[in-house]
């Protein structure tokens, strides 16, 4: 009794020491994302129902849960997550096949699970489980990181929840996967001669999808999927809906100016922007609060991101390494393609702004990675303390 008492005792000291050594600067950025968050929602959303403060409420609900979620993780030795990548994974594979037997459907597609005050959306989770699990998986073979088998392998586990996710449909979370698939190769030291080989399969699997498929009578893209994918090259000549989203983006972040419309802000208070608080929120903030306000959110992202990297660069292991570089990868594309989006330089594809687009799924995801990013950066700490004494 009494040693189990002093093995816990030691073991919230050392998480409790583990705690004090995270890092501030990323801490700092999270604060102002979440922030910016529930202030650009209210705004937006103020006219969208009855009580003008549903979302905002809803919001900061989604945000208390995850903030309390990353303090917990950043004081869990996440190297233990290696030992559970089986688990983690067929955690991974059940919950996205759970949403095709009990999944809701809304606006044509079946993305998410009825549960009690939020719908949970199981592949905004399998983001941060895809990472976890893979990382974990490669670090079994770093004898044979070069190898093709090894390789094979990765491709395989990514590919198969990617494929399942966009059949729901949700192209958006299907690319994410893959992203994050290409960053844990990229910095386990995969060959370039495997890259080129993979390039050669996407750009054959696009060529099936977009022209042989169809030529067949077999549709594997929606059509309104190919319309959001190609409206963006010229949403001046296509009057179909997605152009119209990218053009009323286009028009409500020129409107903006320097400094914002804001309260005059009619893109967005008149409705004519759509998924103002979702998709195109970076709109909302182009247009209400200008350059200023787009250049302070990028900022805050662009420290995130930096610290991120850092976290990456001082990881203690090869395992905590792959893992930051995942969550940086998800976290980098999916600011790039949905800012890129709503500037029109990139195909709309229902990727969220991390932190700040509305949805209880994507924040609490998001901010349980930056927890594990804070774990694996004050255990690094903790290391490089110990090496010094």
């Amino acid at each position: 009794m009494a040693a189990s008492t002093a093995t816990a005792v030691k073991d919230f000291r050392e998480s409790s020491e583990r705690f004090l050594r995270i890092d501030p600067l990323m801490l700092l950025a999270t604060i102002g994302l979440i922030a910016a968050s529930i202030y650009i929602v209210g705004t937006a959303t103020q006219d969208d129902r009855a009580d003008a403060n549903y979302f905002l409420y809803r919001q900061a609900a989604y945000a208390g849960v995850g903030f309390v979620l990353m303090l917990l993780i950043s004081r869990f030795d996440y190297s233990r997550l290696r030992e559970w990548k089986l688990g983690i994974y067929a955690f991974l594979i059940g919950s996205i096949l759970l949403v095709y037997a009990m999944g809701v459907s809304a606006r044509g597609s079946k993305r998410a699970i009825s549960v009690p005050f939020f719908s949970f959306q199981p592949s905004e989770l399998g983001k941060l489980l895809l990472i976890v699990a893979l990382a974990g998986f490669m670090v079994d073979r770093i004898r044979r990181l070069g190898d093709r088998e090894t390789t094979s392998r990765m491709v395989l586990l990514a590919v198969i929840p990617a494929m399942l996710v966009i059949g729901q449909p949700d192209l958006g979370s299907g690319l994410v996967y893959l992203a994050i698939l290409v960053a844990i190769l990229f910095i386990a030291g995969t060959p370039w001669t495997h890259f080129a080989a993979l390039t050669g399969l996407a750009a054959a699997a696009i060529v099936v999808v977009v022209i042989a498929a169809p030529a067949a009578g077999v549709e594997v893209l929606k059509p309104y999927q190919k319309d959001r994918l190609t409206a963006f090259l010229s949403p001046g000549e296509n009057q179909g809906k997605e152009a119209y989203q990218i053009n009323q983006s286009l028009t409500a972040i020129g409107s903006g100016g320097k400094t914002g419309r804001g309260d005059e802000a009619t893109q967005t208070k008149l409705d004519f922007l759509p998924e103002h608080h979702t998709d195109f929120v970076f709109s909302v903030v182009g247009e209400e609060f200008g350059f200023v306000g787009a250049a302070l959110v990028l900022s805050l992202f662009a420290l995130l991101i930096w610290r991120a990297l850092r976290t990456l660069t001082i990881a203690k292991n090869f395992y905590g390494a792959l893992v930051a570089g995942g969550i940086t990868a998800m976290l980098m594309f999916q600011v790039f393609v949905n800012v890129g989006m709503t500037i029109g330089i990139m195909p709309i594809t229902g990727i969220p702004l991390p932190l700040v687009s509305y949805g209880g799924s994507s924040v609490i995801t998001t901010l349980m990675a930056i927890g594990l990013l804070q774990s694996i950066h004050a255990q690094a700490r903790e290391t490089a303390a110990v090496k010094r004494l």
